[in-house]
């Protein structure tokens, strides 16, 4: 059925994204939802850190690139997720193009009861090696290659008619003929994307000839392809059947491997019955959701995968679904294919017992139908052999066709043609078993059924899948056994000889569990092409169960390892309620048992279906068959070797059962099942452990077959529990199986075998378990003779298990600590006010002292009681202990509150001491610890002798001659703090590195000695729950859930008792009795505090929250911290980080409380809100009281060195030289004793001294136990609304000081520390080999109005300009600017601290850190249009690479090789200048140098900028000099003449002198061809 999910996506960052200042945004999409991350503007390289929330319909944009996964790849993963991994995003329009940029994000996946932990966050260093740490499954290439993926669509067959008769016989009125009712088209999923053939109309054989090709990387990250045939319908296209195909079981990616490749092959599609009705309650299996219950098609079809050749330039680059024509499969098919071989297959079925069927079906008369594909079914199926061979296949002609049919059944064709199937049992009336089941009375006459039917013989495919089959059996035997002997052999052999075989015997473990969960993958056959077998019981014409038999275990084979395993064998199967029906309670009951015989094989086989029957039984053949009545099969069986039996069902206990009750117990009874009789238990009431000690002994038992057969196939017993009620039926608990040991009556009554010996069978109730039966059968055959005589005929009502069965007993004693009684929840309305504990084991217990007034004081006033029980030896076999608490009220009134059983008494077990550890450490034996670099501790420990003896060396610490490194040592200590040690403690001294040099580092070291421990989980699970001697029992009151994946049992806890037991066997060693100080009556608890009420000061530390579930719809949240302690709660409201997932709180806590009242310290994490009550992020819930008691010592962590004052201050009131005499004291030690030692050059020795022991006090031996030290836990937040999955983590640490004590100093200052003010000046010298973009208007030329911008990432807002060099026509631009960003920094985390408002509607400011990068961009300056981005270097402030020299030095390489070369931190260098590159993308996607830049960055404090203060540009104070442009870097609209001056008279000054030279020339021709005639007249004339 449909399984859901919950998807969460956190986008972090992305990274060389191919494009020109782009403002970049994610989109996630998972089927038909999308989301959205924010924008982030003119980057490259965006920074979110968001969880994707936005739903915004009316963004639009430029696809840059995808990332595909499908959600079951993720599913699959350790912990069901990725962490901080980059995806490689690809262009789905262009195949030929490379990665178009990384994006990094994470995604979890979490299903119902999963719990999903964050895992410890990495190296950031090794997080941004994106090659290294990309988001892929393990075993996937880096690089992957784009591939065609080919599914052909042939044709399908068999398919259910998809409309109603009534619309049949109106069609036929109207159109005149009768057309099938189904109008199919097949669409075929994969990858998110879908592909559809054309539509067939009216066509229950449709052929295709298409194929859909998709385009995807390869190898996918999509594991599966769906395909489905639907039914085209102008309302709305129903699905027919689904079927998927699992890419990695057609393929293999080994040395000698191949593409996913399959058929051409048919596949068989099931989904719900085949009658057609309106509304289908069962269309969710036609879907793929579910388990089909019926054949519904077969789809021919083929898959194939061709890796592209991304260089060819015929390749089409989109990745668009394509739907082409292909050529019919007869045409193409190779002479060899056997595709078109059809053969006659017969399948027979013997139904030897029907039994357990569920009695609501009702008392009409019942049948049994076997269908195969649409053979057998009596709907629309297909039974008689004329029909099935008139059946036309595609492409055939009739010649081919009657070849066909002559090939399939040779000789017999003639002598069985007119064989009719029986596909259905004869209808029969049920006849009473019990209140609950049915059974069929067939007794000695055994119905049949057979079926032929007619497939393609692809046998071979089947019996290599049930080769496989038998290959994972015996391996999984043989891993059993292995372990099984490595058991053996680690009793037998030495430690030195064990280590060596355990290392051989795992690995040789591991590797055949990697082959095992290898060969599973292959074990489901993907071109299987005989359709699976299904059992339908049928009553008063309608389905009511079914079960699904695949083919492949039925199917026959001459050779033993080919043929299925249940082929002719008599098989016990479960009938089930089809789709939803059987899930839950309904699911849960059985509703049919079938003992059947099933024989596949083909027809020229049939004389073998009847081996695997036992024997003595004969045939009977239909009276109808006149003639070949040799190779009809029977319509019946008749057994006349009946052999009759005992059964004894030997019941001795269960436990753990299911809660079936509101008081959290159950009132439980067993009713065990055997072929048709039925026997119950006694009910024992209100108990989840039942001791029943019953013998049920079923007389009369008949059983068909031989000894042999019997014995290693004995028939199945089905035992189920059931919780009696007073009123209405008793309610299902669970149900086991077992198979019994059988003895004929000429065999021994004997060892080996007999007696049987009492197994656990686990109790399942649905998919979850429900307890343990612990019970023995034998199945005993006897004679008439034995009958009358076995000693059971005059029995009493109630048998106890026998001697011989039952185990044997010894005497115990068990002790019982009552301590207390914690968070009793009301009963009733009622409070509980007087509890008593009620302890119980095997019939014998032992009751507390009550409690007078549970509120004053939870706590038992007598601490250890003890009762004597007769237990058996064997440690396996004890008994449950029952825990039960009950409020003794008014008028002798008891009512239940709760209970618990403990399943396993086998870690309460005493065990003696060994003596020999007492000698462990003798006069003068010295052991040497390295405590840290600078000491050397030796002390000399013996106990009762001797006294404890401590020493010290010398720190080995050389002498610094120059004073002022001494000078700086000083000042290290004075600047550090706490966060100095908590970052030390996690591996990040990012903090130390930048502000000192390597050879002050190891002074440093000095200084935070060893640092604190940060524990990546709750510190319970690093101590055992601090469950030394105090032990918490929850106490359940309820029913228990019917979830069936899990059990969640966290809503029936109704309290805790705190307590212990101790067992041991009796009697007891005088040794233990006779020790000094010995009290006996505190038993084996010896050394336990008192309970009395104490008074504690708890202070809490809470650091930071990490990864917190987003609470605001703009998936970020306002968290604040909020501690509750019994009574006493604090809210830190007004202290709310503003939209932050990652807060770093910082906050301390003092909160008085009395234990045991207030022991459970709730530490909640609230998102607050403007409006309305703050919702709950998360919260963890520490028993401090468990603490506070336990022997490591958890009230306050050890801190690793002693000191007076400082961050580093010792925090405990008590000195380390208290503590240590406190535990020897405890542990009844002498001493401690202080040595010399040798001499020591430092204050408080002793202190110190005391300080090393401390630190190595799980060395000592028998008292010794590693005390906690100084530390920082992370607990994972929890919502009572989402069981299960972390809402994010908590770091924190609580202390706790007796109030009785000496008060302790003032908490530790851990407030987060501020950034630090700086000011980043960037002074843009010049440029050099620009681009030149633009056209002169004058001259054409090529030039350039170069400006630079440059802004801090996070502050796009704040961006800066340089002034327009003007008309550049080289690419050289003098700017002599200055850039100032002003910027606030956390060197511990690396990151820029920006708090601005998201938008004028926020309420506050919020903060986000994000990476300190400069970008520096180039641009061509446009009047009239906008300006042309020209190219961009973005760098790392702290990392990126060392400026070149000169402008001939800079290159490209300083971007392409950027990891390779030495790189500098501006935080380091604090003034670095030099050329960078600026770069671009061309059309091809690749990299090109479009300028280099010369700049000078100079990083300074907000204190140096305040005392040296410099001007934006060239302004003061502080100017720059004017840049020495060339004359021709003006704007010539603003001067024209000086335009016309420059850029025309410079450049062209001889061509116009010439030009106007030229054109006096012509003016004076002009003038003399212009006056010469008229002047020639007047000369002519004279005038």
């Amino acid at each position: 059925m449909g399984y859901y999910l919950d998807i969460s996506i956190t986008v972090i960052e992305a990274r060389q994204l191919i494009g020109l200042n782009m403002d970049p945004v994610v989109c996630v999409e998972i089927g038909d939802d999308k989301k959205y991350t924010s924008m982030k503007e003119s980057t490259n390289c965006p920074y979110y850190n968001e969880v994707i929330h936005s739903k915004n319909l009316l963004r639009s944009g430029t696809l840059v690139g995808t990332f595909k996964m499908d959600v079951g790849t993720v599913y699959s993963q350790p912990e069901h997720q990725f962490y901080h991994k980059w995806s490689i995003l690809s262009d789905p329009d262009d195949v030929t193009a490379g990665c178009k940029g990384y994006v990094k994000c994470d995604i979890a996946v979490v299903g119902k009861g999963d719990n999903i932990k964050t895992p410890h966050k990495a190296n950031e260093t090794d997080e941004d090696d994106l090659e290294g740490n990309l988001l892929l499954p393990e075993g996937i290439a880096a690089e992957r290659q784009w591939a065609r993926f080919y599914v052909k669509i042939y044709r399908a067959e068999g398919l259910p008619k998809m409309n109603t008769n009534l619309m049949a016989n109106v069609k036929k009125a109207f159109i005149g003929e009768h057309r099938d009712l189904v109008d199919p088209y097949v669409q075929v999923q994969f990858a998110g994307q879908k592909g559809k053939t054309s539509v067939q109309r009216s066509s229950y054989e449709p052929i295709w000839n298409e194929q859909v090709v998709f385009t995807e990387l390869f190898p996918p990250l999509c594991k599966r392809l769906k395909v489905q045939i639907r039914d085209s319908d102008k309302v709305n296209d129903v699905a027919i059947g689904t079927h998927f195909v699992d890419l990695r079981k057609i393929s293999n990616d080994g040395d000698k491997g191949f593409l996913p490749t399959l058929g051409p092959a048919w596949v068989n599609m099931y989904g719900s019955t085949r009658q057609y009705t309106l509304i289908d309650e069962h269309q969710d299996l036609n879907e793929g959701l579910g388990e089909g219950v019926s054949f519904r098609a077969r789809l021919l079809l083929s898959i194939a995968v061709e890796i592209l050749d991304t260089t060819s330039p015929e390749l089409i680059s989109s990745t668009e679904v394509q739907v082409e024509n292909v050529s019919n499969i007869s045409e193409v098919r190779r002479p060899d294919y056997r595709h078109r071989k059809i053969d006659e297959f017969f399948l027979f079925g013997s139904f030897l017992e029907a039994t357990m069927i569920d009695r609501k079906i009702g008392d009409k008369a019942i049948s049994f139908e076997i269908t195969i594909g649409n053979y057998g079914n009596q709907i629309d199926g297909v039974s008689k052999p004329s029909l099935a061979k008139k059946k036309k296949k595609d492409g055939e002609n009739e010649e081919e066709q009657s070849e066909l049919i002559q090939n399939s059944s040779e000789d017999e064709a003639d002598e069985d043609g007119d064989l009719v199937s029986v596909s259905s049992t004869p209808p029969m009336k049920p006849v009473i078993t019990d209140r609950n089941y049915f059974h069929l009375p067939y007794f000695e006459k055994k119905p049949c059924v057979y079926i032929k039917s007619w497939w393609q013989d692809q046998r071979r495919r089947l019996y290599n899948s049930n080769m496989m089959d038998k290959i994972a059996d015996k391996m999984s035997a043989y891993i059993y056994e292995y372990r099984l002997n490595t058991q053996d052999i680690s009793i037998v052999q030495s430690v030195k000889e064990l280590k060596q075989v355990i290392f051989g015997e795992r690995t040789l473990n591991k590797l055949l569990i990697t082959y095992q969960s290898t060969l599973s993958i292959y074990l489901v056959q993907p071109q299987h092409s005989i359709p699976d077998v299904f059992v339908w019981m049928r009553s008063n014409n309608k389905r009511i169960a079914y079960a699904r038999i695949p083919s492949k275990d039925i199917l026959y084979s001459i050779v033993d390892e080919e043929m299925g395993k249940d082929c002719g064998k008599v098989k016990a199967v479960f009938l089930k309620l089809p789709g939803k029906k059987g899930f839950g309670p309904a699911g849960w009951t059985v509703q049919a048992k079938l003992e059947l015989y099933l024989w596949l094989g083909l027809n020229k086989q049939r004389k073998d279906f009847l081996t695997g029957l036992p024997n003595g039984f004969e045939e009977i053949k239909s009276a109808q068959m006149g003639h070949g009545l040799q190779s009809v099969p029977p319509v019946s069986l008749v057994y006349n070797m009946k052999q009759v039996f005992q059964l004894r069902a030997h019941m001795y206990q269960a436990r753990s059962l299911f809660a079936a009750d509101n008081s959290g117990l159950s009132d439980p009874f067993a009713r065990v099942f055997f072929s048709t009789h039925s026997q119950v238990t006694e009910v024992l009431s209100e108990t989840l452990c039942p001791t029943w000690d019953q013998l049920l002994v079923f007389d009369d038992v008949e059983l068909f077959g031989e000894a042999s057969e019997l014995r290693d196939d004995p028939p199945i017993i089905v035992v189920e529990l059931y919780d009696q009620d007073t009123v209405g039926k008793a309610e299902f608990i669970g149900r086991t199986f077992a198979k019994p040991t059988l003895k004929m009556c000429d065999e021994y009554y004997g060892p080996p075998r007999f007696p049987p010996q009492l197994e656990y069978y686990q109790i399942y109730r649905g998919n979850c378990t429900a307890g343990e039966l612990l019970a023995a059968f034998e199945l005993l055959q006897v004679t008439k003779k034995h009958t009358q005589e076995n000693g059971y005929s005059e029995r009493g009502p109630v048998l106890p298990v026998p001697l011989g069965i039952r185990p044997i007993l010894s005497r115990y004693r068990i002790e019982v600590l009552f301590w207390g009684l914690r968070d009793l929840k009301r009963i009733n309305l009622a409070q509980v006010d007087r509890p008593r504990v009620d302890i119980e084991c095997a019939g014998r217990g032992v009751q507390s002292v009550l409690i007078q007034n549970y509120k004053k004081n939870p706590n038992f006033s007598t601490l250890v009681k003890w009762f004597e029980v007769d237990l058996p030896e064997n440690e396996l076999l004890h008994p449950p202990l029952n825990i039960r608490v009950v409020d003794c009220r008014a008028f002798g009134r008891y009512i239940l509150v709760g209970s618990h059983a403990v399943s396993s008494l086998r870690r309460f077990i005493y065990s003696t001491p060994d003596k020999t550890s007492n000698n462990w450490a003798t006069a003068g034996t010295n052991t040497q610890v390295n405590y840290n670099m600078f000491f050397i501790v030796i002390y000399c420990i013996t106990f009762h002798e001797e006294p404890i003896n401590c020493g010290m060396f010398d720190k080995k610490k050389k002498k610094k001659k120059k004073k002022g490194v001494e000078e700086e040592d000083e000042t290290d200590e004075r600047t550090l703090d706490w966060w100095s040690k908590y970052f030390a403690s996690i591996e990040t001294l990012k903090e130390v590195c930048l502000f000192y040099s390597c050879i002050l580092y190891l002074h440093l070291r000095m200084f935070l000695s060893l640092p604190s421990q940060v524990y990546n989980k709750e510190l319970e699970s690093e101590y055992g729950n601090f469950e030394d001697w105090l032990h918490t029992f929850n106490l359940y009151r309820g029913k228990a859930g019917d979830d069936d994946e899990h059990a969640l049992d966290d809503d029936r806890i109704v309290g805790r008792f705190k307590g212990s037991l101790c067992m041991y066997k009796l009697p007891v060693s005088e040794e233990i009795t006779r020790e000094a100080g010995f009290d006996p009556n505190m038993g084996m608890f010896q050394s336990i505090p008192h309970n009395d009420p104490i008074n504690v000061l708890v202070r809490v530390y809470v650091v930071r929250a990490t990864d917190l579930h987003p609470a605001d719809i703009n998936g970020k949240a306002d968290p604040y911290v909020a501690i509750k302690l019994g009574k006493s709660e604090v809210k830190d409201k007004e202290n709310y980080i503003s939209k932050q997932l990652n807060p770093v709180f910082g906050k301390s806590f003092d909160i008085e409380a009395t234990f045991p009242m207030e022991s459970m310290l709730t530490v909640s994490v609230y998102d607050w809100d403007l409006v309305g009550t703050d919702d709950l992020i998360g919260e963890t819930k520490i028993d401090l009281e468990n603490r506070f008691y336990s022997k490591y010592r958890a009230t306050c962590g050890i801190s690793s060195n002693y000191s007076v004052h400082g961050y580093n201050v010792w925090r405990d009131p008590m000195k380390p030289s208290q503590i240590l005499a406190k535990l020897c004291k405890d542990g009844k030690i002498d001493g401690p004793h202080y040595g010399p030692g040798g001499k020591v050059k430092v204050k408080q020795t002793e202190e110190h001294l005391a300080l090393t022991v401390l630190t190595h006090w799980e060395e000592i031996p028998r008292m010794g136990c590693k005390l906690i030290p100084e530390h920082v836990e992370t607990r994972p937040l929890l919502n009572p609304d989402k069981p299960g999955i972390e809402q994010g983590r908590i770091e924190m640490w609580v202390d706790m000081f007796p109030m009785d004590m000496p008060a302790p100093g003032p908490a530790i200052d851990t407030a987060p520390r501020k950034p630090k003010r700086y000011e980043l000046r960037v002074i843009i010298w010049n440029t050099d080999e620009v681009i030149l973009e633009d056209d002169d208007y004058f001259t054409g030329e090529k030039s350039s109005d170069i400006f630079v911008r440059g802004w801090l990432k996070g502050q796009q807002e704040d961006k800066q300009d340089t002034d327009v060099h003007y008309h550049s026509l080289t690419g050289e631009g003098n700017f002599n600017w200055r850039f100032v960003f002003p910027f606030d920094y956390l060197m511990a985390e690396e990151k820029i601290v920006i708090s601005k408002k998201e938008s004028m509607f926020s309420w506050d400011e919020t903060e986000y850190k994000i990476p300190p990068r400069l970008t520096l961009q180039v641009w061509d300056a446009d009047h009239f249009s906008a300006d042309d981005f020209l190219g961009a270097i973005e760098l790392d402030l702290n990392r990126f690479p060392r400026g070149a020299k000169t402008a001939k030095q800079c290159s490209l390489d300083m971007i392409r090789n950027e990891h390779e070369l030495p790189t500098i931190s501006i935080f380091k260098q604090k003034r670095v200048k030099g050329w960078w590159p600026f770069v671009a993308r061309d059309e091809n996607d690749d990299m090109e140098l479009t300028g280099k830049v010369e700049a000078e960055l100079h990083l300074v404090t907000a204190e140096e900028a305040e005392k040296c203060p410099v001007g934006l540009g060239r302004n003061e104070p502080d100017p720059l000099e004017k840049p020495n442009r060339p004359d021709t870097t003006f704007l010539w609209f603003l001067s024209p003449l000086k335009a016309i001056r420059y850029l025309v008279c410079n450049r062209y000054k001889w061509l116009i002198i010439k030009m106007v030279l030229a054109l006096l020339l012509l003016i004076m021709l002009g003038l003399f061809l212009y006056s010469m005639p008229g002047y020639l007249v007047k000369k002519l004339l004279g005038a």
